[in-house]
């Protein structure tokens, strides 16, 4: 009978933790195979971007940099300030809508292909501890072994590997924040001038070090909570790595020479013993799978290796393996697909829309309306500009939907530097036959070399009546 159908419950326990609560260590065997050569490929290319990315630069300026501090971003290339955070807030609504859908159609890929705590756990730390422990067998025989010489040099040697890859990954991340021009500044200079930074970087590589020496696994498991979510979004028609219950039941162990007259599962276990997560894949879709493929690499070996088809555990769907159907576009794949057009709609519009220059206009405080020789009225304005640009920026006011005319107090012109603000005063002045009331309406145009860029609204303080 198969696992999949027996009423044994797997699901009651993490596969890491034994009936006493406490941990059991994984000690997963070497991946090989054809997707863990193409994963390797895929590592290489997000290594390439993740600690190449910040000394990418256009125009003397970073190419991505999330300054946190100083409230500044920039997205290929693009300056955002707080005012844009909107079109953050709806990325960030976009962004956890694509999750659903991916995890909808293709399961938790992202945790196996692209996630870093999975790139950087199975595909370098774990390298270089098969590098200096050796594979699954011989580390647990170092583990269960007393102190000695041996051991006492592995582990310094392991631990000195991990803290200074733990150092460069922290540098890397400080580098998104802080630009590399910056961090390579606080490397020439003196210690004693950095020392708050050094003591965040030192926590961070603390941080780092101990989730990659100690938690591992347990940071998908616990920690992580899109595998608690997968519950929710994945339906039978999902793709997940799956093993094929229809075709492995009944398991039985292989002899040579035999005419196989139960399921193709030799029952080898190599696939519990590659699993980075200690699970059986065998028990069905389970919150500790990553899909890391490992387990998919292993079965097809073994299956060579007996003679018997490939495939016995691979991408699949439930409604696949259950009801030997291939996939289809479901109901709910093309609502999610739906929502997912229309939000990059609006969020593609939001950024074409988007002005280089922000302009901020508010009636002075506590100021009224002052008559005019010409038998106009005048109201004072303070007025905020930011360049979101790497140019310098040389703008004009100009009045839009009333007749009147608009003067700066203390400039000429509205010079507003790279990256930068400026702030200042400004009168405008109405014609009494544009004044409708209290407050009445106005519409200021933002010029730029002679092109309107952005029009500002705001009210304009009168007598009632126009009086």
């Amino acid at each position: 009978m198969s696992n999949i159908e027996n009423p044994e419950s797997f699901r009651d326990k993490v596969a890491t933790v034994d009936k006493k609560g406490k941990r059991i260590w994984v000690f997963p065997q070497r991946p090989e195979g054809r997707l863990h050569n193409l994963r390797k490929w895929v590592t290489v290319v997000y290594l390439i971007v993740f600690f190449g990315l910040p000394f990418v630069q256009v125009d003397g300026h970073p190419v991505f940099l999330i300054n946190i501090l100083e409230r500044k971003f920039i997205l290929f290339g693009q300056i955002f300030w707080p005012q844009d955070f909107f079109i953050f807030a709806l990325g960030m609504v976009v962004f956890i809508v694509f999750i659903a859908l991916f995890t909808v159609v293709f399961g938790r890929v992202f945790c196996g292909w692209a996630c870093p705590q999975t790139v950087f756990m199975e595909m370098l730390f774990r390298k270089i501890e098969y590098a200096i422990d050796g594979n699954a067998a011989e580390q647990k025989i170092l583990d269960k072994s007393a102190w000695n010489t041996n051991k006492i040099v592995k582990r310094v040697t392991k631990w000195t590997a991990f803290w200074a890859l733990s150092f460069v990954i922290a540098n890397t991340f400080l580098a998104y924040i802080i630009g590399v021009e910056e961090l390579e500044k606080m490397v020439r200079e003196p210690l004693s001038m950095h020392v708050g930074t050094l003591t965040s970087l030192t926590i961070f590589t603390t941080v780092f070090f101990f989730i990659y020496l100690w938690m591992r696994e347990q940071v998908c498991t616990v920690i992580c909570p899109y595998g608690r979510m997968q519950g929710v979004l994945l339906d039978k028609d999902s793709v997940i790595v799956a093993y094929d219950y229809r075709r492995g039941e009944e398991r039985g162990k292989f002899h040579k020479n035999e005419k196989r007259t139960i399921g193709d599962c030799i029952d080898c276990g190599q696939c519990v013993k590659v699993c980075p997560t200690g699970i059986d894949i065998r028990n069905g879709t389970q919150l500790e799978c990553t899909n890391c493929t490992a387990c998919i690499d292993a079965c097809n070996h073994m299956m060579t290796a007996v003679g018997l088809p490939n495939g016995l555990i691979r991408y699949a769907s439930e409604n696949n393996i259950s009801k030997k159907r291939p996939w289809r576009f479901t109901w709910r794949m093309k609502a999610y697909s739906v929502v997912m057009v229309l939000l990059l709609g609006v969020l593609t519009w939001l950024l074409a829309s988007r002005t280089d220059v922000g302009v901020t206009l508010l009636r002075t405080p506590g100021q009224l309306y002052q008559e005019q020789p010409n038998g106009g009225l005048s109201n004072l304005y303070n007025y905020k500009m930011l360049n979101k640009t790497f140019k310098d920026k040389e703008i004009a006011l100009k009045p839009e939907n009333f007749k009147g005319s608009i003067t700066l107090v203390g400039e000429t012109h509205l010079k507003i530097p790279r990256d930068g603000t400026i702030s200042g005063t400004m009168f405008v002045f109405v014609d009494k036959s544009d004044i409708k009331g209290r407050k009445t309406l106005i519409q200021i145009g933002v010029y730029e070399a002679g092109k309107k860029i952005a029009t500002i609204k705001t009210s304009f303080l009168g007598p009632f009546n126009g009086n």
